[in-house]
């Protein structure tokens, strides 16, 4: 049974909310990926968002583009934890589809993440489930940690061979 659910309105976005779905299977996390438009299938996007919950999601990760109401959509329909991602677009670079999830009224929270972050709107989804789940949570410690430890190998590098040295290995 998927704990997270990935929405998009469009195959377009799959490049970018398929980075999510790879950070959940990295942490072994169910999930459920799914391209429902708000506008154009209107009846079954509220099917899925209001059963959600009792499909036993515990998270939706949801991507805007250009109109962006799939996020807030997600949030006034399912009650717990919605997550935006933000697309980049042709006409605003995202700003318009980051502000739009970033703008919801008093009473429907979306969390937002960086313009094209599914990657991050994955992490986020397993800290949220983190929560309750401590083997989940030690995973999450040692994911922090590797990245830790790839930071401090780049930085002995570039100590070792300078800033010259260092780009000519790249």
């Amino acid at each position: 049974m998927p704990l997270v659910g990935i929405v998009m309105g469009s195959d377009s976005d799959m490049a970018v909310m398929g980075k999510a779905a790879a950070i959940l299977e990295q942490f072994g996390i169910s999930y459920e990926m799914r391209i429902i438009s708000a506008h154009r299938e209107p009846d079954l996007f509220f099917e899925y968002a209001k059963g959600a919950k009792d499909r036993g999601i515990k998270v939706l990760i949801a991507g805007a583009g250009m109109a962006a109401h799939l996020p807030g959509m997600c949030a006034a329909l399912f009650p717990l934890p919605v997550i935006g991602v933000p697309m980049h677009t042709t006409s605003l670079g995202g700003r318009d589809s980051l502000y739009s999830i970033l703008q919801m009224p008093t009473g429907i929270p979306v969390a937002t993440v960086a313009i094209g972050g599914a990657a991050n709107a994955g992490l986020l989804a397993a800290r949220i489930l983190a929560v309750a789940d401590d083997g989940l949570l030690k995973k999450l410690e040692d994911y922090a940690a590797a990245m830790e430890a790839q930071v401090k190998a780049k930085d002995e590098r570039l100590q070792e061979k300078g800033f010259r040295g260092y780009a000519q290995d790249e």
